[in-house]
């Protein structure tokens, strides 16, 4: 809950599991580096599901979403053993 992860939408594979991203939120400029180590069924248009913690780090949490800017910064192996 309060490490930074995320999880990806189950059907978006181009994030492979264990890929470091930072995350900018566009509205405050705030960003925070996560480690991509779930996949899960996300609502329609949304590519990234962060942790309470990476989100807090955003100053998102009471909004709940944010419009975010994704920056890869080393691709994972698309394993969960070894992801984040």
């Amino acid at each position: 809950m309060y490490d930074m992860t995320a999880a990806t939408s189950e059907f978006h594979t181009t994030l492979p599991l264990g890929t470091e991203v930072r995350v900018v939120n566009s509205h405050n400029g705030r960003s925070v580096v996560v480690h991509i180590t779930d996949r899960g069924p996300l609502p329609n248009g949304r590519i990234i599901d962060l942790s309470y913690g990476a989100a807090r780090k955003l100053q998102m949490v009471k909004a709940g979403v944010a419009h975010v800017r994704l920056q890869v910064l080393h691709w994972g192996n698309d394993r969960y053993d070894e992801a984040g």
